[in-house]
């Protein structure tokens, strides 16, 4: 591969969240940077994390292991991490009334990779989202190299084959799997 100085990471936790469920394991996060400088030879890499968490007493536990893991990627491994609370929604249906939790960020994402553009070569992206395609054209068309990770279960076609290559992340190698991942008891 050719040798690409400068490396964005641009990580849709939601998205990344179901391919970790799916192997049954947590990502290590110095793991996958790692082995990502290595792939691509890259001499400087950022790496961008998005993600929405539960405003406190929404669940039967803690909520603060959440919090105490964003501080670590953000000062621990020097990631910008954006993130901001679910948006709760109330719905009324024939069923009867629920509350619906939304917290996308591709948005967010949108504009950092906008932003960012003329600071990196290449361009590496977890998440499967189809609404990411016209960023991801309009990368390619700026000259960008595009790689795209996600698990062959949650990647929409269409992004799949505009990016300049694909990784399954679930069929990347052990050494990039932390702990397993084990589910909460409520």
């Amino acid at each position: 591969m050719e040798n690409v100085c400068n490396i964005h990471v641009f990580i849709d936790a939601a998205n990344l969240w179901q391919a970790q469920k799916a192997k049954g394991w947590f990502l290590d996060y110095q793991k996958i940077v790692d082995r990502i400088k290595l792939a691509y030879l890259a001499t400087s890499i950022r790496v961008f994390y998005y993600t929405a968490y539960p405003a406190d007493g929404t669940r039967p536990y803690d909520v603060a292991a959440k919090h105490k893991f964003f501080i670590y990627l953000k000062k621990g491994l020097k990631f910008v991490v954006r993130k901001k609370e679910l948006k709760r929604i109330k719905v009324v249906d024939e069923l009867g009334e629920s509350v619906h939790e939304k917290g996308n960020m591709d948005v967010e994402m949108t504009i950092d990779v906008i932003h960012h553009v003329q600071h990196f070569d290449t361009a590496i992206f977890f998440t499967g989202d189809s609404d990411f395609l016209a960023l991801i054209s309009y990368l390619k068309n700026a000259g960008k190299k595009v790689f795209v990770y996600s698990s062959k279960n949650n990647i929409s076609q269409e992004l799949r084959t505009a990016a300049d290559e694909y990784v399954d992340i679930l069929n990347l190698d052990e050494d990039v799997w932390g702990r397993p991942l084990i589910h909460r008891r409520v």
